[in-house]
């Protein structure tokens, strides 16, 4: 008789998940629901109502993140793709104005914007899919990178994704948030986007210590992954 022990599924550790469903892989929307729950071992209640998201121009793709290699259907996420990540990943930081009061109350690692804070999205820097401090650099070594402190408001309020990330594979996505849209059914370059009031409220939310991580996938994959990775029904 075998003594190995089954593996521990994906969302284990964690008490907080946001799960986005989208209906195919070519969707640019989905709908997002929180969950919540006491303790790693009691089950996943629903939080609040379900809500409306934006995704990439092009849809979804797998992405890099706390789940195995996938093969089969799907495409994989590759940088300027216009595709957002699926699959689970953590949230990592949260990221916006400077004066917000979330700067003082957040319950993760809070990023103030400035005009030296930069997402870096160039393959060929060693700061690749890092977001970083011009004013910590003696000389920036990338060609392209993302301000963080925006004009129209998509960046006054977010959380980091960890997508591709510990360490990044240059060239398979960078600089993946949650963040404000441009407007309701605008898709993104790649975020995964939602109403100011919605991620002021998400964020308020997000608690590091409870692990809170982002699953994201098409409903027939959600579907086909919900057993083995321990993920609550969805209802939208």
């Amino acid at each position: 008789m075998s003594s190995a022990q089954p593996s521990r599924p994906l969302t284990a550790a964690s008490r907080q998940l946001l799960v986005v469903v989208a209906a195919h892989w070519e969707s640019r929307a989905g709908r997002l629901r929180r969950f919540a729950r006491a303790g790693v071992d009691g089950g996943w209640q629903p939080v609040g109502d379900a809500l409306a998201v934006s995704l990439g121009r092009a849809g979804l793709a797998w992405g890099r993140g706390l789940h195995p290699p996938v093969a089969g259907a799907g495409p994989l996420k590759r940088e300027g793709d216009g595709r957002s990540p699926a699959g689970v990943f953590a949230i990592t930081a949260l990221f916006g104005d400077a004066d917000s009061p979330l700067a003082r109350t957040a319950k993760l690692p809070y990023l103030a914007a400035s005009a030296a804070l930069k997402a870096v999205d160039d393959p060929a820097s060693a700061h690749y899919n890092r977001i970083v401090d011009l004013s910590s650099l003696a000389q920036p070594d990338w060609t392209s990178c993302e301000d963080m402190l925006r004009a129209d408001g998509r960046y006054a309020i977010g959380a980091v994704v960890a997508h591709n990330a510990d360490p990044p594979l240059p060239g398979a996505g960078s600089c993946i948030f949650l963040h404000v849209w441009e407007c309701a059914g605008a898709p993104t370059a790649g975020c995964t986007a939602m109403s100011r009031a919605a991620m002021s409220d998400l964020a308020g939310w997000l608690d590091g210590a409870a692990a809170p991580l982002l699953v994201q996938l098409p409903q027939a994959e959600y579907e086909r992954k919900r057993a083995d990775w321990a993920l609550p029904p969805f209802i939208p």
